[in-house]
């Protein structure tokens, strides 16, 4: 019997993990109560975090985010877009990748519009992707720095923490952000 060819594995390895992202998605309050502990911890990891979101138009929040890949990668989560510090929407993001990689990596992502204007562009949106519809400026905070207005100055900036597991990405490039209807 003829073995199939890795690529073909690997294909279906990753059609296997969407289509369990998708039928395992998450209730609102479970949703909910990832994001408040993954706002909690961002505020506690980084000094001016609590000021920051109050300042931002909105801001989007993924409090687990996995990535698995075997040659093909694929990557989703489920979050809220927040506006004035409530619950606005119910997001997903999705991307993929296709290159050297093998693992898996769960991580939290915070996105926030510091500006009316980048806010209202993502709402006027019909499935929101970083590098096509926007961009978003990555902000690595080492220990001990602080964020404010002075050291982040662009529309859109986002925040990945948390991360856990074997697989090392630090990009948004690609992901998709498209609404979720969980009334």
């Amino acid at each position: 019997m003829r073995k199939p060819p890795k690529f073909a594995i690997a294909l279906g390895f990753v059609a296997a993990f969407l289509v369990s992202a998708t039928a395992l998605s998450a209730s609102a309050e479970k949703i909910d109560a990832g994001v408040r502990k993954a706002i909690e911890v961002f505020k506690q990891d980084v000094k001016g975090g609590e000021i920051f979101l109050d300042q931002a138009a909105g801001y989007l929040v993924f409090p687990r985010v996995i990535k698995v890949g075997i040659g093909i990668g694929v990557e989703s989560g489920e979050g809220v877009l927040r506006i004035r510090g409530r619950t606005s929407a119910y997001y997903r993001t999705t991307s993929g990748s296709i290159g050297l990689q093998l693992g898996a990596q769960a991580k939290s992502i915070i996105i926030a519009f510091m500006t009316q204007a980048a806010l209202d562009k993502f709402l006027s949106s019909d499935g929101w992707k970083v590098g096509v519809d926007g961009s978003v400026a990555l902000i690595d905070i080492g220990a001990g720095k602080t964020i404010d207005s002075q050291n982040v100055s662009d529309p859109v900036v986002g925040f990945i923490f948390g991360s856990k597991g074997l697989m090392y990405n630090l990009t948004l490039e690609g992901s998709k952000f498209t609404k979720l209807d969980k009334s």
